[in-house]
């Protein structure tokens, strides 16, 4: 009979623990980011569509993905308002293009949902 070295026990041992935990871990992730994105869908939705007068500050991009995946541009408008307040919107690509720093208007938003900007 052939004996195996002491290693050769824990490496079967441990081994299918490991790669369980990995698998609970990253499923636990996707679920968590789903339950999240249900979350603020839902608070957005039940948000006030509001009006205020605001002024463009800042654009700014964000890249996702890349090397192995596509790559995709996501989209960033900060506003202030009157009272000094900033808020932070995601916008599509057209509307990223349009918008210009400086430019003052009416935004229209929903929680943290941009809905739209008319200038003065």
């Amino acid at each position: 009979m052939i004996e195996e070295p002491m290693g050769m026990d824990f490496m079967f041992t441990f081994g299918p623990i490991f790669i369980g935990a990995i698998f609970i871990l990253v499923f636990g992730i996707i679920i968590f980011t789903i339950i999240k994105g249900i979350g603020t869908w839902s608070k957005n939705n039940q948000s006030p569509r509001l009006n205020s007068f605001a002024k463009v500050v800042t654009k700014r991009t964000s890249v996702r993905g890349g090397g192995e995946t596509r790559a995709h541009n996501v989209y960033y408008v900060t506003f202030e308002f009157d009272s000094g307040d900033r808020l932070e919107l995601h916008v599509n690509g057209q509307e990223y293009g349009q918008l210009v720093e400086g430019d003052d208007g009416e935004l229209t938003f929903q929680g943290t949902r941009y809905l739209g900007f008319t200038r003065h």
